[in-house]
């Protein structure tokens, strides 16, 4: 087995691995104060932004799931990572050289001597050699087949490099024997997808097929997609990797390593219906092009999307007079025959996911962007794109065109098909809006429309929307469960409370925990006399834990003498298990004051407000006690407790003056 990774390499990691840069490959975050960003939960879905980084303190935290930590924990949950196989990948991203020990023996060993790295490393490397060996087959004799199908597709060799496009040999083993030549085991190869499992051993998955390979967010290659080439090919049209702990088909988008930082600026995202479409789309311009990956888009997609385009503007949905549309655009594009007006219905119940504006595209003879891009040129690629229409209307006006609109039958039974479809819209205005419309459309009284849409509304079916309760709203939108408790996200049990909360309406608990918060993040404005308040000195049980944490970690004073990243782990240690989310939700919590020249002075005054509630609090103690005890039967108790309390009078005072 391989060893440890040594401590002091796993802090390296932990200061070098910028926690930003890290996160914004998956969640556009946006300044949220002094030292603070914040962004849409990757862990769970919402539409208001809860989930807060703090670069300075190395932590993150989303207050809707109560997940958080480091840069380490997000790689983790986020790539479904193991803790070394995180360290790993992040060591290798800034370009630290890990050294491992023995767990046993404590005796360090160099990283060549290792036996075994982390397992999806190993997997990812696996991965890449093969699409650097796929890429160079397609520049060889065997592969004409393939050149031939790009070059029929206006493709050259140079699209075929930028996007990575390979052949995989007609060959049995030819992958196999090129990666277990470069140290991978068959094992290894299983695991990745690359190879299938026969009676007589193992097989490429991919042969004789054009092959483009499939990256996540950070570029790292974690599947491929194989198109046939050859007639004998008795497979699928296309083929694509397996299911396995890298590839998931309801999670993958093609091209979104190439797309996310356009998304991101641009606020829209186009979707398309495969590999040629995306290279198509990006060539004509239109960077913003992704595409699924042998799954129809679903909930999962949709949370991608959302968290690239920031998508949690509650204006968002509103088309513009400009063209442009508040809070983004989301546009699909699918051929104009019956599959993909079936497609264009199904995107229809995803719609709800999004506070942008979701269109479709659809070219009236049925060309693709690819088919668009060669009949016509990029620039035809860009109008398809340009003239989207309203999802909604596209929908319900291919609704329509199934009925006879000449007789009433048709008139009626239009009706009865197209008021599901409004009564599902989110928005209250453009409900109403498309119900006057199909008024028009159908060629009937409005409210007879909104009658026939109240009724769909109040009768839920197979159209109302995910996201919605029975009465049609939106949950997200109304804050979750009552109560406020987060939603958990789907198909997880919600996270269980960590230590009773204190209520956030009683100006003590408030208090406290504003002191903490500014304890956490700026120890060194602090004043010293913080670290002489005594365990009772916070009286709200879930505060009290994490200043114990503070104590056993040093108190302020061993703060300051620490970078922000090693102060907050140092405290996180000496916590319980029920008390470290607590510190995490602490290290990245906005201040009320965010002004950087100020922030000294309020970080003091906060503090010291919190000693003076202590100070108090025991003063009242004090005074309660001075009455239970009689002058005559014990007057030196009596004065002991009396000289007690013109103690801690005389501290209150010196406290208030120095403020």
């Amino acid at each position: 087995m391989a060893g440890l990774i040594k401590r002091e390499d796993v802090e390296a990691v932990r200061e070098r691995a910028r926690i930003d840069e890290i996160v914004s490959q998956h969640v556009t975050l946006k300044g949220a104060g002094v030292g603070s960003l914040k962004g849409l939960c990757p862990f769970h879905d919402e539409r208001t932004p809860s989930f807060h980084v703090r670069p300075g303190v190395g932590r993150w935290h989303c207050f809707g799931c109560g997940e958080g930590g480091d840069v380490i924990s997000f790689v983790q949950k986020i790539d479904g990572m193991s803790f070394t196989e995180a360290v790993e990948y992040l060591a290798d991203r800034v370009g630290i050289q890990l050294r491992y020990e023995d767990s046993r023996t404590g005796v360090s060993s160099a990283p060549a001597r290792r036996e075994e790295p982390g397992r999806r490393q190993r997997l990812l490397e696996a991965h890449r050699v093969a699409a650097e060996f796929y890429a160079e087959q397609l520049f060889g004799p065997g592969a004409a087949a393939g050149r031939k199908f790009l070059a029929e597709r206006s493709f050259d060799r140079a699209d075929a490099e930028r996007f990575g496009v390979g052949f995989a040999p007609t060959g049995w083993d030819s992958l196999t024997r090129h990666l277990q030549g470069k140290g991978f085991t068959q094992a290894e190869l299983v695991a990745a997808g690359l190879v299938s499992q026969g009676q007589r051993g193992v097989y490429d998955r991919f042969r004789g097929r054009l092959v483009w390979p499939i990256r996540d967010t950070t570029g790292a290659v974690i599947g491929f997609g194989a198109r046939r080439l050859f007639d004998e090919d008795q497979g699928p049209k296309y083929l694509n990797t397996p299911e396995t702990s890298l590839y998931k088909k309801s999670q993958v988008l093609y091209g979104i390593d190439l797309a996310k930082k356009a998304i991101a600026q641009s606020k829209r995202v186009v979707i398309v219906e495969g590999y040629t479409d995306v290279m198509a789309a990006h060539l004509s311009g239109v960077d913003v092009a992704v595409a699924t990956c042998g799954t129809a888009f679903g909930p999962d997609h949709a949370r991608v999307v959302r968290r690239l385009l920031g998508d949690y503007s509650a204006g968002g949905g509103l088309q513009l007079a400009s063209g442009q549309s508040l809070g983004g655009e989301v546009i699909f594009t699918f051929d104009g025959d019956a599959a993909g007006q079936k497609a264009a219905v199904r995107a229809f119940g995803e719609d709800q996911r999004f506070h942008a504006q979701t269109f479709v595209s659809v070219e009236p003879s049925g060309m693709d962007p690819c088919d668009l891009r060669m009949a016509r040129g990029p620039q035809a690629v860009k109008a398809l794109v340009d003239g989207r229409v309203p999802l909604f209307e596209f929908v319900i006006r291919t609704t329509l065109a199934g009925y006879d609109l000449d007789t009433v039958e048709g008139r009626v039974g239009a009706l009865r098909a197209a008021a599901p479809l409004i009564a599902g819209i989110r928005d209250r205005a453009m409900q109403l809006g498309y119900a006057r419309n199909l008024a028009r459309w159908i060629g009937i009284d409005t409210e007879e429309v909104r009658r026939e849409v109240s009724r769909a509304a109040a009768t839920p079916g197979p159209v109302q929307r995910r996201g919605q309760d029975g009465r049609g709203q939106d949950a997200g939108a109304r804050g979750g469960r009552p109560g406020g408790a987060p939603e958990a996200p789907d198909g997880a049990a919600p996270a269980a409370p960590v230590l009773p909360m204190p209520d956030p309406r009683d100006p003590v608990a408030q208090r406290e925990r504003l002191a903490l918060v500014a304890v956490l993040q700026y120890p060194q404005h602090v004043p010293d006399t913080f670290d002489a308040l005594g365990e009772d000195a916070f009286g709200v049980p879930a505060w009290r834990a994490v200043h114990a944490a503070v104590r056993a970690a040093g108190g302020v004073g061993a703060g300051r003498g620490l970078p922000g990243g090693r102060w907050i782990e140092a405290v996180a240690e000496q916590a319980p298990a029920t008390v470290a989310p607590l510190v995490d939700e602490l290290a990245v919590a906005p201040l009320p004051e965010d002004r950087e020249d100020v922030i000294g002075r309020f970080v003091s005054d906060v503090v010291r407000a919190v000693q003076d509630l202590g100070l108090t609090r025991r003063i009242a103690d004090a005074k309660s006690r001075l009455q239970r005890l009689d002058p005559g039967a014990d007057p030196d108790a009596y004065r002991a407790a009396f000289e007690a309390l013109l103690q801690m009078e005389a501290e209150r005072r010196t406290l208030r003056e120095s403020a």
